[in-house]
């Protein structure tokens, strides 16, 4: 189904004012005939007088209001999608006061779905059934719209618990930012693309989630190229979000959709694992620490003997060279402050 375009509509103000000056006139026509038909005397100028007022009466009650249900409004970034008799008539976009055949029908399947940010739902029902619990009489007017937004919106699902390539489970949610461009395949290639993009979305997110680890992993492959790298979900989240994009864009260009950008709005591990993947990070972290202070420990003992030889203050054997050297890391490796021991004797 391709998008058609209808031009040279946008007449709305010119058949509205046409359509009023002919009710006008029917209606002074219809007056002055049941005025001239019930007052006059000549019976055949009677009857065709009285039969001029029927006559106008009937096109002003039953003919000349239905051109006024071709108008149509269409603010800026709208469309309406028309169909005639069931079939395809085209599409209105661009704002402006527009007439058509009276006899089109706007069409909008998914009008009353909602996309928010707990996810793709249906407010319609929850929305009428609050209105009809205050009053009884309103109702969602904004919910019966046939109007197709061609703005660039916001859809927000609900977290996901997925599983990375190393079977972590893993909570990640994503924000992705899409508009309609095809308003005929919108329509009629997809029951409703709104609920059918909020699905391709959960499940692209999968399929790319699935190829990288959380944190950076030996061994893994997430290009494809057969070569270990480097890729994860939380130090590669442009990489990801870029093929989470590419994944939902190929699923919905079918449905008319073009996905301007997606980013991931939440990434964590699942509650099930988080204490014992956080004492994980914890205790590579106290490695990463030690590590660096042992560095530095061992070259400030290196340096300390070696001054003490070139300055030629004290000769130290190999054992007392050891004490030392131990006494020295102790000090300097140890988590607490060390407690001086002053000898007043003799070195040996």
């Amino acid at each position: 189904m391709e998008e058609k375009l209808l031009k040279g509509k946008k007449i709305g103000f010119a058949v509205l004012i046409l359509d009023l000056l002919v009710m006008v006139a029917a209606l002074v026509l219809a007056i002055y005939g049941f005025a001239n038909g019930l007052g006059n005397d000549d019976a055949i100028v009677d009857r065709g007088m009285f039969i001029l007022g029927v006559v106008c009466t009937v096109c002003l009650c039953c003919i000349l209001w239905i051109p006024l249900c071709g108008l149509k409004i269409l603010r800026p970034q709208e469309a309406y999608v028309l169909t005639l008799f069931g079939k395809y008539y085209g599409t209105l976009k661009g704002e402006g006061f527009y007439w058509v055949n009276p006899f089109c029908t706007a069409i909008n399947p998914a009008s009353a779905t909602k996309l928010s940010q707990s996810g793709d739902v249906n407010n319609f029902s929850a929305g009428a059934a609050r209105s009809k619990k205050n009053d009884g009489l309103n109702f969602d007017l904004a919910a019966l719209s046939k109007r197709i937004s061609l703005k660039i919106m916001t859809l927000s699902n609900s977290r996901q618990k997925i599983n990375d390539c190393l079977g972590n489970p893993i909570e990640i949610g994503i924000a992705v930012m899409w508009r309609v461009v095809d308003t005929a395949k919108a329509v009629f290639n997809v029951d409703n693309y709104k609920e059918y993009l909020s699905l391709q979305c959960d499940s692209a997110l999968r399929d790319i989630v699935r190829i990288y680890p959380y944190d950076v992993a030996e061994g893994v492959d997430t290009t494809g190229d057969g070569k270990p790298d480097e890729g994860s979900l939380r130090g590669s989240s442009e990489v990801v979000a870029e093929r989470i994009r590419e994944k939902i864009q190929s699923k919905v260009s079918a449905a008319g959709l073009e996905i301007a950008e997606a980013r991931i709005t939440y990434l964590a591990y699942s509650p099930e694992i988080a204490a014992v993947m956080l004492q994980r990070q914890q205790a590579s972290a106290i490695i990463d620490a030690r590590k660096m202070i042992v560095d530095g420990a061992v070259g400030m003992v290196e340096m300390a003997l070696e001054r003490l030889n070139n300055g030629g203050m004290v000769n130290l054997d190999e054992e007392r060279k050891a004490a030392m050297v131990s006494n020295l890391l102790v000090v300097l490796c140890g988590n607490k402050d060390a407690q001086p021991i002053v000898n007043s004797g003799s070195l040996y």
